[in-house]
């Protein structure tokens, strides 16, 4: 590995609440001394979308032009994974999250969601499929979502998978770029976290499997395009952070059956400037747990439990597409109440996660994989 030369005290490098806010912001006081610096783990990976620990010395990952990608002691391996399916590589879309099933060391089944082509229409939508990796090749691949109707617009896919304590996974969706039907609407997939049984089948006990006129799968609705999603590691609670228009980011905590807001209520105004809507709440829409203006692009999100941070640990790490900085978003119990900027200038991040070896991986595009470290 090469160390960045540049490392970064907490102390030294944590810029305050300035260039992001929320209605709850209280500026952090740190007393600490523990400095930590980012590593180059590999570069080779373009847009490195999903990171995924096979065991705690292999690492999956998604490249997004539609290449399954293995990281071993370190070391992105040449050879790729084979077996994907039809990949819609364009836009936003593209090869997006993987994760692995809760008994992978078991089964060796992992779940990837891409642009795919097999939704109702021209075009394409958010899918996952279900697979065995075998040395380098996948095998008994299951489509078990797919979102629908496809468009031809090229934003706004979501998407993120994660498995709640149940083993539920759960799926989030972009609302494809048409804000004005399809969040609010219950017979589109767009603009939703959905939930599944692992083969695909649908929980009983999902909000809307008794109504016709709504798609089985949804468990919430009312998103714009959540790229960011983590098990809280206490309450077991699926927490999400979409990106809003200009402005209006947000940290949301999912619950059964309920509507987020999006595009009726919002923090966020036309990436013009001008307003799409003069509410910010209304009766029956959850109001975040925490939002940014200006926006800072989040995608991916990490709740820290390691020991090897004690002064992160039990806080939310949260990339920034837009500012190349990591965020750590300080809890009180289910409240965000602050935030620290960390390590400006490490990239455009794409995905934040803590590994199974209790490191903090940082994946951005362009500029490599890292990984962060305490400082000697």
């Amino acid at each position: 590995m090469i160390t960045i030369t540049r490392f970064l005290s907490l102390i030294g490098y944590v810029v305050l609440i300035g260039t992001a806010f929320s209605q709850q912001a209280k500026t952090p006081i740190l007393d600490n001394t523990q400095s930590y610096e980012y590593q180059l783990l590999t570069k080779g990976v373009d847009i490195p979308w999903g990171m995924a620990w096979l065991d705690v010395k292999t690492i999956l990952v998604t490249d997004r032009k539609g290449e399954l990608r293995i990281i071993s002691n370190g070391i992105l391996l040449n050879e790729k994974v084979t077996g994907l399916p039809k990949i819609f590589a364009e836009g936003q879309g593209g090869l997006l999250d993987v994760v692995v099933d809760p008994n992978y060391a078991q089964n060796n089944i992992i779940y990837f969601s891409y642009s795919g082509l097999e939704g109702e229409g021209e075009g394409a939508h958010t899918s996952v499929m279900r697979a065995k990796l075998q040395n380098f090749r996948l095998i008994e691949q299951t489509l078990i979502f797919e979102g629908s109707p496809n468009t031809k617009k090229g934003q706004h896919y979501g998407s993120r998978l994660a498995f709640d304590k149940n083993g539920y996974l759960y799926i989030s969706s972009g609302d494809r770029g048409n804000r004005d039907v399809n969040p609010q609407r219950l017979d589109r997939d767009a603009g939703k976290i959905h939930r599944i049984n692992s083969d695909g089948s649908i929980p009983t006990s999902n909000p809307f499997v008794a109504r016709k006129d709504a798609n089985s799968s949804i468990y919430s609705y009312g998103h714009r395009n959540p790229q960011g999603m983590a098990r809280h590691p206490v309450t077991g609670d699926i927490w999400i952070h979409e990106h809003g228009p200009k402005g209006g980011d947000e940290i949301n905590i999912i619950q059964k059956g309920a509507n987020y807001g999006w595009p009726v209520i919002s923090y966020g105004i036309n990436y013009s400037g001008s307003s799409f809507t003069e509410l910010t709440q209304k009766e029956g829409m959850q109001q975040p747990a925490w939002y940014w203006v200006p926006s800072i692009a989040p995608s991916g999100m990490t709740f820290v439990t390691s020991d090897l941070y004690p002064d992160l640990k039990g806080k939310i790490i949260v990339g920034s597409l837009k500012f190349a900085y990591l965020v750590a978003l300080m809890l009180d119990g289910d409240k965000v109440i602050s935030q620290e900027i960390l390590f400006p200038g490490i990239g455009r991040v794409r995905n934040v996660v803590q590994g199974a070896d209790g490191f903090i991986y940082v994946a951005t595009d362009g500029s490599g994989i890292f990984k962060i470290v305490p400082s000697k």
